[in-house]
């Protein structure tokens, strides 16, 4: 289906760099400045959403509970911070050095405990919008879809040079013949899918081929192409006129970006030193967020770093062996290069960074049948995310868990919530709406805007 078009009360569309703005939804914002500015309002250039699909366990990394039962509190140690009286998990020392430069926010939550509702709903910033079935087959992604942030970013904020709103890497959610909800543009359609990278940026072969032009074709013969084939394509009528005008858009696309040189050099990943390198670590986490870095570099507005295949962080089982031996040394280890790089390059000052999964792990630790190994099952009632970056005061703890880290305390914040602040960051217009295939208006900025990640104020 198409995306619908809806003047606003003032009964016009506004388009500029703020892009096309819809039907208005009267909003009151719960995130004033006292001068009446929003909080971290147009701070960001870039966001950068580290994704640790699987659901992360909150008690092993950023949330440990060391004075809990044996049988909550796990395996692992924890160390201090840089924030006085906060400690962290024992397996990410780097992070534990660099916590002056994050929020460290310990009160996510909501309400879907299953991989692909829940993974559509730290996307999108809300569920799905048609009802679905029982079975993870009825559950996987549809054009019935709400758009992810990047998605819907270009939906409000066009751009025509050459620069992707999104990219995803370095895989998509997919696991046999299921593929998760909430990675694209869903019922906006296919011209606001995010660009997807499918391919290793560790493996020395690493290269886009998508983004290299035949030996012998020059930019000028492109271009001679391209208007060859406009002429071709001219006079068109009826529903081949349509289907023109689609795979069209989806050419002119393909065109800007082989043309731009800024997104073509920011895939060439071996341009950059081995000792760069080798900071970052020479696995897929690690080039992963290098090629985020460049990304960044280049001026692209929403990158997804995927740390693993879908369900990496879904640890039913062995859960302290993968984190220990793995997922945790990896991820410390580039998130920390990440961050000396953004800082020294003064681009933390306008990029937002943001880690997390869909959602965290079960305070009880268990078995599964069969198994020796024991792990933690899905929670969505509490678990953790990091922010920095873009006016995000770091050094600071929002939010507290109760003594198993089961549910908060204090103020929580939905997806919803996050996805609001990543486009306040960006300077969405806040009556920015999208219309869903039952012809519904949704405001994007539908949460409120985490305003403490600005002031430091106690959550």
């Amino acid at each position: 289906m198409l995306p619908t078009f809806v003047a606003d009360r003032r009964g016009f569309l506004r388009i500029g760099t703020a892009g096309v703005v819809g039907l208005a939804v009267p909003r009151i914002s719960s995130a004033a400045a006292p001068g009446g500015e929003v909080s971290g309002k147009n701070k960001a250039k870039s966001v950068l959403l580290v994704m640790l699909s699987g659901g992360p366990s909150q008690l092993d990394m950023l949330d440990p509970k060391p004075d809990a039962p044996a049988e909550v509190r796990g395996e692992f140690g924890t160390i201090s911070t840089t924030i006085p009286g906060v400690a962290v998990c024992e397996h990410l020392p780097k992070l534990a050095q660099q916590t002056d430069r994050w929020a460290m926010v310990r009160t996510l939550a909501h309400r879907e405990h299953n991989h692909l509702l829940a993974t559509h709903v730290a996307l999108t910033g809300r569920p799905t919008p048609l009802p679905r079935g029982g079975s993870d087959l009825d559950r996987v992604e549809t054009r019935s879809d709400f758009p992810n942030m990047a998605s819907a970013l270009d939906f409000v904020r066009p751009r025509n040079d050459g620069i992707p709103t999104g990219v995803s890497l370095p895989n998509y959610f997919i696991e046999g013949p299921l593929t998760w909800p909430g990675q694209y543009s869903g019922f906006l359609g296919a011209k606001y899918d995010p660009w997807q990278i499918q391919g290793d940026p560790n493996d020395a072969n690493f290269r886009m081929q998508a983004l290299a032009m035949r030996e012998g074709v020059t930019l000028d013969r492109l271009q001679s192409r391209r208007e060859l084939l406009d002429g071709f394509n001219r006079g068109r009528t009826g529903e081949l006129a349509n289907d023109v005008t689609a795979f069209r858009e989806q050419q002119q696309i393909a065109f800007n970006l082989l043309t731009s040189g800024r997104v073509v050099e920011s895939f060439e990943i071996s341009r950059e030193p081995d000792a760069v390198r080798d900071r970052y670590g020479r696995n897929k986490f690690g080039q992963s967020l290098l090629l985020s870095r460049r990304l960044i570099e280049a001026g692209v507005p929403i990158i997804q770093a995927t740390m693993g295949i879908v369900q990496t962080w879904d640890t039913h089982t062995d859960n302290w062996g993968k984190l220990k031996n793995t997922l945790l040394p990896q991820l410390d280890q580039g998130l920390a290069a990440l961050m000396d790089d953004l800082q020294s390059s003064g681009l933390l000052e306008q990029t937002m960074v943001v880690v997390m999964g869909e959602f965290g792990r079960s305070p009880k630790i268990s078995t599964l049948p069969g198994q020796t190994l024991p792990g933690r099952d899905h929670w969505a009632s509490a678990y953790s995310g990091l922010f920095a970056g873009a006016g995000v005061l770091g050094g600071q703890v929002l939010g507290q868990t109760d003594a198993q880290a089961a549910y908060p305390i204090t103020t929580s914040w939905s997806p919803a919530d996050i996805c609001t602040t990543v486009f306040n960051a960006l300077g969405v217009d806040e009556e920015a709406t999208i219309i869903d295939p039952l012809k519904r208006p949704h405001s994007l900025l539908n949460g409120k805007v985490i305003s403490q990640l600005y002031s430091g104020a106690s959550a």
